[in-house]
Order: structure tokens, then sequence, then C-alpha cells
């Protein structure tokens, strides 16, 4: 499999199983001006959403206020030529305890602690993404071969 497309909300199993493990997302929002911004962000899932964790006031939540369509790409850290590029909405916002709590758990995932409180400048907010698009690639040897 050196790629495979899928049209519409529910996730494809590759991507909810790069979004269950240890693996960085990067995401894609729309500035102002019309370009593009990406940052490396920590994902993760419910099986049925993805979810991402930002601040009120970074850009990525300004420019999803303003327009919610994302690209948000996952990797998989053991192997770069797998990946899954997710193109979607944001579908919910979800601040307070919830969020805060939450950017806890995605630090235990990822870093084995939780969030440094000193850390957070503004409010800590979730942004669940539902996808419209997604490609899963896999480049490896043995998926081509296949």
């Amino acid at each position: 499999m050196a790629a495979t497309t899928k049209d519409g909300p529910e996730l494809h199993k590759a991507t909810v199983e790069l979004a269950q493990g240890r693996n960085y997302g990067a995401i894609t929002t729309v500035l102002p001006s019309g370009n593009l911004q990406t940052h490396p962000i920590w994902v993760h899932t419910d099986g049925e959403r993805l979810v991402v964790n930002t601040e009120t006031h970074r850009r990525k939540y300004k420019n999803v206020e303003r327009d919610p369509n994302v690209t948000l790409t996952i990797r998989n850290e053991e192997n770069p030529y797998h990946y899954a590029e997710v193109r979607g909405e944001v579908v919910e916002k979800v601040t307070g305890q919830e969020a805060r709590d939450h950017i806890d758990e995605l630090s235990r995932k990822y870093h084995d602690e939780v969030y440094p409180p000193d850390n957070i400048i503004s409010e800590r907010v979730m942004l669940w993404i539902v996808p419209s698009r997604q490609t899963i690639v896999d480049q490896t040897a043995s998926s081509i071969e296949e």
C-alpha cells in the first residue's frame, strides 16, 4: 500500500492508530492573509474525531476561529515514510478544566509527566477535528512490494 485515500467523516483505522500512538502531528491553518501556517502539535483521538490542544492567544486558534478548515498530518515516529494527512474542519472547541486536564493527558502521553503550569499563558482549548478527506501513506519497502 503506497497510498490510500478515504473521503468522509469516518476515521480510517490507520489514522486512529497513528493518533493513539506517541506520534507527532503538524497542523496547518489559514492566516488572515490567505497564506498557510503549519505548527508541530500533539494529537489524540476518541476513535471518531481527532483532537489537538492549544491556547486561545495563539495564532492557530485565532485562525480556526476565523476559518475552521485545517490539515492535520500525523507522522509515524518510528517510520517517517508512514503518515496520515487529514483534511477537515474544527467542529468543536472545548475550554475550561476539561481542556486543562487534556493537556496533562497529552503531556503524559508524549513526555510521561504533567504539562508545566507555568507554560500556560492564556486559556487551554481543545480543537476537535472531523475529516473530510484522509490520505494514508506508507512508502516502506514492504508496503510497496505487496
